[in-house]
C-alpha cells in the first residue's frame, strides 16, 4: 500500500512539473499594419511562428498612416496620419474606422493609456504631445518634450509617458496626470523608436544617428547602458530576455540580451526594416518591411526568418500594432 501510495505522489508530481514547464500555449492574435502610401490599415491573422500569417483585410485610411497604437483591451487601435492632420479611430472588431480626429502639426508616433484613454500623439513638427480623449476629442491637452518627439511609450500603471525627442537626442518622461515634464533623460544620437519592458522598469530607445539603443532604468531617471546595433536603427521589440531592433539601412534585425547586454545574432529581413512587435508568448516577431511591403516573421528560439507575407503598399507599423483575439 505505502509503495502505491508513494508512486501515485510521483504520478502527481511529474504531471504538476510538466504542467509548470510546459511551454506557453500560442496566443492567437492579429497585425495592424499601416501602409503609408497606400493609405490603408492592413489586418493579418497571425498564428506565432507555427505557421504562415495570412492577409485578412485592409482598412481604408487616408493621409498616410504612419503611426499605430491598438489598446490593451485589444478593442481600438489609433492610427496617425501626419499628412492628414488626424488620428484615426479603428474599431478592430468590425474592421472599420470609428472616427477621425483632427490634429494639428505632424502627427506621428501614438501611444495609448492602459485604461483604454486618452492617447498621446506625438506633434513631429513642434516639441510636444498631443493629449486626445477619444470620446472628447475636442478637449485636447499638450505635454511639452524635447525637439521632434516621435516614438511614445506608455508605462504599464498608466503613470508615466516616454517619449523619444529625436532632434534634441533626449527622452522625455512626463507625469500623466499633470502632463509635467518629470525629467530630461540624453541618450544616443536621434533617438527615434521607445519601448518599455512589460514591468515599465527599463526602456530602450533605437537611436537611428548612432548606430545604438540606450537602455534607461526609468526610476532612476539615466542610461545604464549602450548596445551597438546596425545601420539606422528604427524601433525595438523584447521577447523574453532578448531583444531585437530593425536596421533600417542594413536590412536586418540585431538581437542582444537584455541582461548581459551581449550580441546574439544579426537576422536579415526584408528591404528597410521599421515596425517591429513580438508576440505574447515571446515565440515570434514581426517585422514590417517599408521598401518590401512585406512583414517577416522570426522564430525567437532559432533567431531565423520563418515565414514572410506581402502586406501592400509602404507598411510602416511605427508602434504597438499587435492585437489578441479572444
Amino acid at each position: 500500500m505505502a509503495l502505491l501510495r508513494r508512486a501515485a505522489a510521483s504520478a502527481i508530481l511529474a504531471a504538476a512539473a510538466a504542467l509548470l514547464f510546459a511551454p506557453r500555449p500560442s496566443v492567437a492574435a492579429e497585425a495592424f499594419i499601416t501602409n503609408q502610401p497606400g493609405n490603408e490599415v492592413a489586418v493579418v491573422a497571425l498564428d506565432g511562428a507555427a505557421a504562415p500569417p495570412k492577409l485578412v483585410g485592409r482598412i481604408p485610411v487616408p493621409g498616410e498612416p504612419a503611426g499605430i497604437a491598438v489598446s490593451r483591451d485589444g478593442r481600438r487601435a489609433f492610427v496617425t496620419s501626419p499628412e492628414g492632420k488626424a488620428l484615426s479611430v479603428i474599431d478592430t472588431a468590425t474592421r472599420t474606422v470609428e472616427k477621425r480626429i483632427h490634429v494639428d502639426g505632424g502627427p506621428l508616433g501614438v501611444a495609448v493609456a492602459p485604461s483604454g484613454k486618452p492617447v498621446y500623439v506625438a506633434d513631429w513638427y513642434a516639441a510636444r504631445l498631443l493629449v486626445v480623449d477619444p470620446d472628447k476629442p475636442d478637449a485636447q491637452r499638450v505635454a511639452h518634450t524635447g525637439a521632434s518627439p516621435s516614438g511614445v511609450a506608455v508605462t504599464p500603471d498608466g503613470a508615466l509617458v516616454l517619449s523619444a525627442d529625436r532632434d534634441d537626442d533626449q527622452v522625455s518622461i512626463i507625469d500623466a496626470a499633470t502632463l509635467e515634464r518629470l525629467a530630461v533623460v540624453k541618450v544616443g544620437t536621434r533617438p527615434f523608436g521607445i519601448t518599455l519592458s512589460e514591468d515599465g522598469r527599463t526602456a530602450y530607445t533605437a537611436n537611428v544617428g548612432s548606430n545604438d539603443v540606450s537602455v534607461i532604468d526609468v526610476a532612476a531617471r539615466k542610461v545604464v547602458g549602450t548596445v551597438k546595433v546596425g545601420n539606422r536603427p528604427y524601433a525595438v521589440a523584447l521577447a523574453g530576455n532578448l531583444a531585437f531592433v530593425t536596421n533600417q539601412y542594413a536590412g536586418t534585425v540585431s538581437v542582444f540580451d537584455t541582461t548581459t547586454l551581449a550580441p546574439r545574432n544579426t537576422i536579415s529581413v526584408g528591404e528597410y526594416p521599421e515596425g517591429i512587435a513580438a508576440s505574447d508568448d515571446g515565440r515570434a516577431v514581426y517585422v514590417v518591411n517599408w521598401f518590401d511591403n512585406s512583414m517577416s516573421v522570426i522564430d525567437t528560439q532559432t533567431l531565423k526568418v520563418v515565414s514572410t507575407l506581402e502586406v501592400g503598399d509602404g507598411p510602416r507599423a511605427f508602434g504597438v500594432f499587435l492585437r489578441r483575439t479572444p
